[in-house]
């Protein structure tokens, strides 16, 4: 059991921002096409956090031309460049499910103005 939390621990990463469910986050992907590699940004709300530890992944929607569009994202992949944190959003829920039928004004969530230990 230590082995595997320490082969773990070795690959996690150390300097990712506090993301919560509701915060609008920008994530930087490595993206490989052919043989060049770019990086490659997302920016949407946090509607979901799944498992921990190694396993930890944060599923981020956003509106494109009236499209919405869901990615999940492994948050110690390697493939994932920065997670960088833009506003933090106001919510009771632990998953926003309900933000797939809302459309337009309704989708937004309210921004969290004074955050304490932040």
């Amino acid at each position: 059991m230590d082995l595997i939390k320490s082969l773990s621990e070795e690959y996690m990463k150390p300097e990712l921002p506090t993301m919560n469910v509701g915060d609008t986050v920008r994530v930087t992907v490595r993206v490989k096409e052919g043989n060049r590699e770019r990086n490659q940004a997302f920016e949407g709300t946090i509607i979901a956090k799944k498992h921990g530890g190694i396993n930890e992944t944060i599923t981020v929607r956003r509106i494109s031309y009236n499209v919405g569009c869901e990615k999940v994202f492994p948050v110690h992949s390697p493939t994932i460049v920065s997670v960088e944190t833009v506003r933090r959003g106001k919510v009771r829920r632990a998953k926003l499910y309900y933000l797939r039928d809302k459309i337009g004004k309704k989708a937004k969530v309210k921004e969290r103005l004074n955050v304490k230990g932040a």
